[in-house]
């Protein structure tokens, strides 16, 4: 389980300041959740903070892939960045292609369930990443110049264009990139896990 440490304060910098204090870290070593709490009669609003110390996040997640590891007789080890509220988390293994799975999709499997966990145990907004040995990010290089390659043919065509079904991370990926085109947009349609897009040429 991951430990949250709770303090409470009259003004955010105060609560702060005694979250550092007690917990002997700097502000780049931890994540923060602030509420802000309504003040009551007679009595003036406070703010409540939740602590998550990174140290004991990226144990929690070297114990995560460790029981993977375990129960599928692979060797995983973990490397972990974490910047603000996004963590990275690469996958040195003994058998890639097991991890990695027809399509990456066990790989997907692996990033939801360690998502899913730690929005059940924090109040934090924790974007994540799992990659093995730059999959994912060969893998969305190649996407992003797919992409970029097919916006070159509906600006000349005029012609909308259907993708194949994708998952919601790289769905989004294609509306980032398409964003980036003033005469182009993009639709999402269909249910998971059948849900394409659809790029559109904009009619002035």
């Amino acid at each position: 389980m991951l430990q949250i440490h709770n303090f409470e304060g009259k003004s955010k910098e105060e609560v702060l300041e005694k979250a550092l204090e007690v917990l002997d870290v700097t502000e780049d070593a931890i994540m923060t959740n602030f509420t802000e709490v309504e003040a009551k009669l007679f009595k003036s609003k406070k703010y409540e903070l939740k602590v998550l110390k990174n140290e004991d996040l990226k144990s929690y997640i070297k114990n995560f892939f460790e029981t993977i590891s375990d129960l599928m007789e692979i060797d995983i080890n973990c490397e972990i960045q974490i910047r603000e509220d996004i963590l990275k988390v690469n996958l040195i293994t003994s058998d890639n292609s097991i991890i990695i799975g027809k399509e990456g999709r066990t790989l997907n499997s692996f990033q939801q369930l360690l998502r899913q966990a730690l929005n059940n145990q924090t109040p934090f907004n924790i974007k994540v990443t799992v990659d093995v040995s730059g999959y994912r990010s060969k893998k969305i290089k190649n996407l992003e110049y797919d992409i970029k390659n097919i916006a070159k043919e509906v600006l000349i065509s005029k012609v909308d264009v259907k993708l194949d079904a994708m998952n919601s991370y790289e769905r989004r990926i294609v509306h980032t990139v398409i964003g980036t085109y003033d005469e182009l947009e993009t639709e999402s349609i269909g249910r998971e896990p059948n849900r394409y897009i659809i790029i559109r040429y904009k009619e002035k």
